[in-house]
């Protein structure tokens, strides 16, 4: 068994040749091409179990691999590895691994899944006080009738600090442009196998009962790195409005985990973080107000609003291929991993409070925001329900990334209510936000007297809105807490 340290990123074929050409790498590579032939069952236990089974020959060797990764997966790659030679391409499960701990019976339905296809070149390099492997694999994911082009690099900690991967990554990204890279080839191979889609939703944050407030951060703050990522990497590929809108979704499910764990954070750093993650999205804001707008006008497309809407797609495409997007995703990565905050003596104790207790606090905290700030609901400002509409929020984002703590029959019951009702509170705010933001873009083009305006004027009134939101509030706060 090993720990296999990496980072994974991605990078387009023509700046894979650039990279290839550059000072970094002027050693001759290592040149070896690769077959990977991965299993799974009918009804796929290994990937439901986090966990991926291979056999990949190069030459006359094959090897099986086991690898079950140690959390979120956001461009450092953390996996132990299982390894053993074997002589053909059927799996060999023995009685003391792993493998047959996980699938028991199941074991005799394991069956080629998908093959990976590469060509590999490989350095060695020495990077501060780290012996790094530099990896670039091009090739592709295959299976009967569906293939997918692979194109990126791997850097592996032979030995010495972290730190040194995302220092080399930074010496490449100032060559041709590099991007942390979320999927394993495994994940590209299974991504052949069910439909395409146009958008990533956030995936669930199983923490263990057992994990610190601090490793409860890490994994939910990479988690949402991973959601911004995949759905960024897909606006490169092509314009997907639900692309974009999961985009925003991660990076204010991030920005609410900064807050949550605010007591454990140093906060200088957290706070640039936060500023940079805020005018990130911002800029994806812009673009995804014109999309809603768009929508919500059910007549023949406005002149005005189709240039808008084409301007901001092209200031957000030109904002996500800049180097201070990629930069900030590989610089907070690193913070995560290895930042400093993790040995910041002010926070120590609040740092290794046990989550679910942790969990709770933080719980009672956004609960009572939300009661507070609630009660101006119907005869506040604008701006006071813009605020009640981002406690909920952040106490939604907060009861889903903790929902993993409170598992029994009761507390399951009492989630499911809360959060429904959150979702409803959420829903009459955000039907309130969207008419409002709407209406302010149709006055800034000058489309008033427009039937744009009058179709999104024909919709709910503001006060029937007003009222649903705070019947809904009044519903929320009259439930019992589910962390209790």
């Amino acid at each position: 068994m090993t720990i296999e340290t990496e980072l994974k990123l991605e990078v387009e074929p023509d700046a894979a040749a650039f990279l290839e050409a550059s000072e970094l790498l002027r050693a001759a590579p290592e040149i070896v091409k690769q077959r990977a032939l991965y299993f799974d069952t009918a009804d796929k236990a290994l990937l439901s179990a986090g966990i991926s089974l291979r056999i990949r020959r190069t030459g006359r060797k094959r090897v099986q691999t086991l690898k079950i990764a140690a959390g979120p997966v956001a461009g450092l790659f953390a996996r132990t590895e299982f390894e053993r030679p074997v002589s053909d391409d059927d799996p060999v499960i023995e009685s003391a691994s792993p493998l047959a701990e996980i699938l028991g019976k199941k074991a005799k339905a394991l069956a080629p899944a998908f093959e990976i296809l590469i060509e590999r070149r490989s350095w060695m390099l020495k990077e501060g006080n780290a012996d790094i492997e530099c990896v670039i694999d091009r090739g592709k994911a295959k299976i009967a009738n569906r293939e997918a082009s692979i194109c990126e690099m791997e850097l592996e900690l032979k030995s010495g600090d972290q730190r040194e991967l995302f220092s080399l990554a930074r010496k490449f990204d100032q060559i041709a442009p590099v991007r942390l890279g979320m999927l394993s080839k495994a994940e590209r191979g299974y991504g052949l196998l069910g439909p395409a889609i146009s958008a990533h939703k956030a995936e669930p944050v199983m923490l263990g009962t057992d994990v610190m407030a601090q490793d409860a951060f890490q994994q939910i703050a990479l988690a949402c790195v991973r959601h911004y990522r995949l759905n960024e990497a897909m606006l490169f590929e092509d314009w997907h409005p639900s692309a974009l809108h999961q985009a925003r979704v991660a990076l204010r499910r991030l920005r609410s985990a900064f807050t949550i764990f605010n007591p454990i954070l140093p906060h200088a750093r957290a706070d640039q973080f936060k500023s940079a993650l805020r005018d990130l999205s911002a800029v994806l804001g812009e673009a995804r107000n014109l999309d809603v707008l768009r929508d919500r006008i059910a007549v023949t497309p406005e002149p005005k609003i189709e240039d808008a809407r084409n301007l901001a797609y092209a200031e957000v495409k030109t904002r996500l291929a800049s180097a201070e997007t990629r930069a900030l995703m590989l610089d907070l990565t690193e913070w995560l991993a290895v930042g400093d905050w993790l040995t910041e003596a002010s926070t120590h104790e609040e740092r290794h409070l046990p989550s679910k207790v942790f969990a709770a606090h933080a719980l009672r905290g956004l609960c009572k925001k939300i009661r507070k700030h609630g009660r101006r609901l119907r005869e506040g400002s604008d701006d006071d329900r813009h605020t009640v509409r981002k406690d909920a929020k952040k106490l939604r984002y907060a009861s889903e990334f903790f929902e993993c703590f409170y598992d029994t029959g009761r507390q399951k019951r009492r989630h499911g209510k809360f959060t429904k009702a959150l979702e409803k509170l959420q829903g009459h705010l955000g039907a309130f936000n969207d008419r409002v933001t709407a209406l302010e873009l149709i006055e800034a083009m000058g489309l008033e007297g427009q039937p744009a305006a009058g179709a999104l004027l024909s919709g709910k009134t503001r006060g029937t809105l007003i009222k649903r939101a705070d019947s809904a509030w009044d519903e929320l706060i009259d439930l019992k807490p589910f962390w209790r």
